[in-house]
């Protein structure tokens, strides 16, 4: 049931994948769930930037890792090494993207939220195949234009890193109740 994919969904990092892969068929079905995401006058703002091969990974890994060195003043050995390593921990990696309106027909505040609402659809759709997912929003995200090309008003909102994984996931919590979160009228 949805209800119950909702809340058993939860961050699984690229730490925590294993080395079965993710057939192509089963993101397909995953970008297929985010095409019926919510769009305010249809303009359909998501956009996805599949680095699935393993050469398109280590392409990432390698740019990520060098546009990090170039843009960081003091870099650490540390970080360097997570934000390479992460691409070649997944299955796959999907540069998040927004194309806004030309015709700015809905403010740019709706398209981002409608783009959020398309990758929490691919999020529970990979939950319901068992591949776990991450969102990342790097300021490396901003240099993307420099590795794949984006289109005019075309921007990366960040990573939705993928794999598979062994194991059961953690039950999850919230800090507060729904109910102290809601005003009835």
């Amino acid at each position: 049931m949805i209800l119950d994919i909702i809340a058993s969904r939860r961050a699984v990092f690229p730490s925590q994948y294993n080395s079965e892969s993710i057939f192509k068929e089963e993101l397909e079905k995953i970008l297929g769930a985010a095409n019926w995401a919510p769009t305010h006058r249809r303009t359909e703002p998501w956009r996805f930037k599949v680095f699935h091969s393993e050469t398109s990974r280590k392409e990432l890994s390698g740019f990520l890792g060098t546009t990090y060195q170039e843009i960081t003043e003091k870099v650490s050995e540390v970080k360097l090494k997570k934000i390479k390593d992460k691409p070649l921990q997944s299955g796959c990696v999907m540069a998040i993207c927004m194309q806004r309106d030309p015709k700015e027909s809905v403010p740019e505040w709706e398209e981002i939220a409608s783009t959020a609402m398309a990758v929490q659809n691919m999020w529970l759709a990979a939950h319901s195949l068992k591949i776990g997912c991450y969102w990342s929003s790097p300021s490396l995200k901003d240099h993307m234009g420099k590795h794949v090309p984006l289109a005019e008003g075309e921007k990366c909102l960040g990573f939705f890193y993928m794999g598979k994984y062994d194991g059961e996931l953690p039950e999850g919590t919230r800090h507060t109740s729904i109910a102290q979160k809601t005003q009835w009228m």
